[in-house]
């Protein structure tokens, strides 16, 4: 964790990894899927509330709330990253570090879900956020 950044653990962090090189690893749809399967497993153990989320080739943005003390994000991330490593043939699989971004307000809330699920319109991978099928923009949310 940078130094000065302040952690609260009841808010939402927005945090964005990428694959080692940033290759494209989460190219396949198999791979995006697993990733999925993964974010889930691990998000359900840890506690984590998934708020947003889009898979995209080469990285991953999150949007994600932390109700518990006791979880810390980076122990959070690294479970994760080693859950759908150890399922991949590319090693190294991940890049080592994290970018997190902690979110305070509901506008940045909504800004940080649109920006991500405008990621793969942007990149030319499909021409509305509703057909990338490795995102939340179809998920139901509360904000």
């Amino acid at each position: 964790m940078p130094l000065g950044l302040a952690r609260h653990t009841t808010e939402v962090h927005f945090v964005t990894f990428s694959c080692d090189g940033r290759r494209p690893y989460l190219e396949s749809a198999e791979t995006k899927n697993l990733f999925l399967e993964s974010l889930r497993s691990v998000s359900q153990r840890y506690g984590i509330e998934i708020i947003g989320y889009v898979v995209m080739p080469e990285h991953v943005h999150l949007l994600i709330a932390i109700p518990k003390e006791e979880v810390a994000l980076g122990t959070f991330i690294q479970a994760l990253k080693v859950s759908v490593a150890k399922r991949c043939a590319q090693k190294p699989f991940w890049l080592p570090r994290y970018y997190d971004f902690n979110v305070l307000t509901t506008a940045k809330i909504r800004e940080k879900l649109d920006y991500m699920h405008n990621n793969p319109v942007v990149r030319g991978l499909v021409p509305f956020p509703e057909m990338w099928l490795w995102s939340s923009y179809n998920v139901p949310l509360v904000v």
